[in-house]
C-alpha cells in the first residue's frame, strides 16, 4: 500500500508515527508476542519508511535479537524491531483494516483454544440496553485515530 498517509500511534496520543508502505501482515504466535500483547497472539505489520511524528517509544529487549516498543506512559505494545527490519502493533494503525494478516506464525505456541474462538456466542441483542447504557457513561481518554496538533487537547 502506498500514496495514502498511513498512521497510527498509542492509545494516550504521546508516541504517533507514519510509514510510507506497509509490507506483510502477520499473527505471531509466540509466546514472547502473547506477553508483550497481553493477548493470545501478536499481529504485526512489516513497515518501511517509519517515521517518530510525537515522541518515541521506550523499548525492551525481549531477546538477544528483538526489541519491543511501547508506550511509556500508556503500555500500547508499538513494535518489533530487529536487525532485518520493523513491524508495528496492526492495533496501532490509525486504520487497521490496512493490514489484514496474510500468514500466522510460530504455530508450535498456538493456544489450543484459539481456533474456536469465531464459534464462541454473542452477546445477544437483549443484552444490548445494559452494554448501552455503560457506553453512554463512558468518557473515552483515547487519542484519536488521526493525527492532532496538541494532545491531550487543553481543557475549555
Amino acid at each position: 500500500m502506498s500514496g495514502a498517509k498511513i498512521t497510527g500511534g498509542c492509545q494516550c496520543g504521546a508516541v504517533r508515527f507514519s510509514v510510507e508502505r506497509l509490507g506483510r501482515a502477520s499473527i505471531c504466535h509466540c509466546r514472547m508476542c502473547q506477553k508483550a500483547f497481553g493477548a493470545f497472539y501478536g499481529p504485526l505489520v512489516t513497515v518501511h519508511g517509519l517515521t517518530w511524528t510525537r515522541g518515541e517509544p521506550a523499548r525492551y529487549a525481549s531477546s538477544n535479537l528483538v526489541r519491543r516498543g511501547f508506550c511509556a506512559a500508556c503500555g500500547t505494545p508499538l513494535t518489533y524491531e530487529r536487525d532485518k527490519g520493523i513491524d508495528v502493533a496492526i492495533g496501532a494503525l490509525d486504520d487497521p483494516t490496512l493490514a489484514a494478516p496474510v500468514i500466522q506464525v510460530n504455530p508450535a505456541d498456538k493456544l489450543p483454544f484459539v481456533d474456536g474462538i469465531p464459534a464462541l456466542p454473542m452477546r445477544g441483542p437483549e443484552e444490548a440496553p445494559a452494554s448501552e447504557a455503560f457506553k453512554a457513561q463512558v468518557v473515552s481518554h483515547q487519542h484519536p485515530d488521526h493525527d492532532t496538533t496538541v494532545w491531550p487537547p487543553t481543557a475549555a
